[in-house]
């Protein structure tokens, strides 16, 4: 997008990590790099921010050390902290904020066994919902079907008529979500939830720096919470930013994330850490607001018109930001509004929601 960048004071480049798919399951180059947003504040993002390759974040001062979100799995996670270890100067990293409960920014937690981590309590309500085991299983799932193609699809529809649960749903989303996850060891994932929750706000000294973690959720999460650092003027927002991508709304609802925007736009900030996606500024988060205020409309339109969730979905990704990448989220994005606006039927279900953003990426 247009508009301001931050001064990148000392940009790293770690190379390539590893690969991820895109929208249509085919594989991309995913690159990491370690970039310095500010004074003893730096962003280790993974590019381009597909699903599942998130941000993460260390904040350092003197002798101590706090990082935001510890990514997918710990084979990513362990290269991200030996590249926090080898800037750390010697520093402690005895404080981690996970910004919410999705996988992909929490269940790198196990790496940190001498800190401390830090989450909103509901955040740490939402940290059991999905676990690693029951995601591998999925994913394996998913993708044994999707190998096997048809029959193994036809069981799993003819599973749910008969009224096994997500069996149905499966069917349409298992090649969608084979296609994002198989790439992440969630086989290898040790869930360690929070040791320490708030409600609000909270803020914390590292070293002599302070730290305000400031909750907005429920929006994105249940549990959603920003981190800001005032004297760089830099904030971490976790998935409250997707930069250039679509969202996700799991939770709703839309106010509170339209809420979300306004005081990130009230504070001092300049340099936006996003959950997925390259660093940006405050243009990105007034562009954000935008469009969550046209999705909200124009689905609001939609519902009251009697239009079907993948119909209004499918006329919106034409309109809608379109040069931003996984559009397909905006099914599971219709699907929420339209559950805030009365429809007890539209999908809750995750894996539910999976199979209509599946259905919309192969709708052309």
């Amino acid at each position: 997008m247009m508009g301001f960048r931050p001064f990148r004071r000392n940009p790293y480049r770690v190379g390539l990590a590893c690969l991820g798919r895109c929208s249509h399951g085919a594989k991309v180059s995913v690159k990491t790099e370690l970039e310095e947003v500010g004074e003893g504040c730096f962003a280790y993002l993974q590019l381009p921010g597909v699903w599942g390759y998130s941000n993460s974040g260390l904040i350092r001062d003197g002798d101590k050390g706090l990082v935001v979100d510890t990514l997918y799995d710990p084979r990513l996670a362990a290269q991200m902290l030996g590249e926090y270890r080898r800037i750390a100067a010697g520093a402690s990293l005895e404080t981690v904020v996970n910004t919410h409960a999705n996988g992909d920014h929490c269940w790198g937690n196990q790496l940190f066994d001498d800190a401390e981590i830090i989450s909103s309590e509901a955040t740490a309500g939402e940290f059991r919902a999905l676990s690693p085991n029951a995601m591998n299983t999925l994913v394996r799932i998913c993708e044994v079907s999707a190998s096997i193609g048809a029959p193994a699809l036809g069981l799993l529809r003819l599973l749910g008529r008969l009224g096994v649960p997500r069996a149905a749903a499966l069917s349409k989303a298992a090649p969608f979500v084979a296609g994002k996850f198989r790439d992440f060891d969630f086989g290898s994932v040790t869930l360690r939830p929070p040791d320490r929750t708030f409600c609000g706000e909270l803020e914390l000294a590292v070293g002599d720096r302070r730290v305000v973690l400031m909750e907005v959720g429920p929006a994105h999460t249940r549990g959603d919470v920003l981190v800001f650092v005032p004297d760089q003027r830099v904030i971490y927002t976790g998935d409250i930013l997707f930069e250039e991508s679509h969202p996700i709304m799991w939770e709703g609802p839309i106010e509170n994330w339209l809420e979300a925007c306004d005081r990130i736009l009230a504070l001092d900030v300049e340099t936006v850490v996003p959950g997925h996606g390259r660093v940006t500024n405050r243009t990105s988060i007034q562009q954000l607001k935008t469009y969550l205020t046209e999705l909200r409309d124009a689905a609001r339109k939609a519902y009251d018109a009697g239009v079907s969730v993948h119909d209004a979905a499918y006329e919106l990704r034409g309109k809608l930001m379109p040069n931003w990448g996984e559009s397909e989220r905006l099914a599971g994005n219709v699907a929420t509004l339209y559950r805030q606006f009365g429809d007890t039927q539209a999908a809750a279900d995750p894996v539910e929601m999976m199979a209509q953003m599946a259905h919309l990426a192969g709708t052309h």
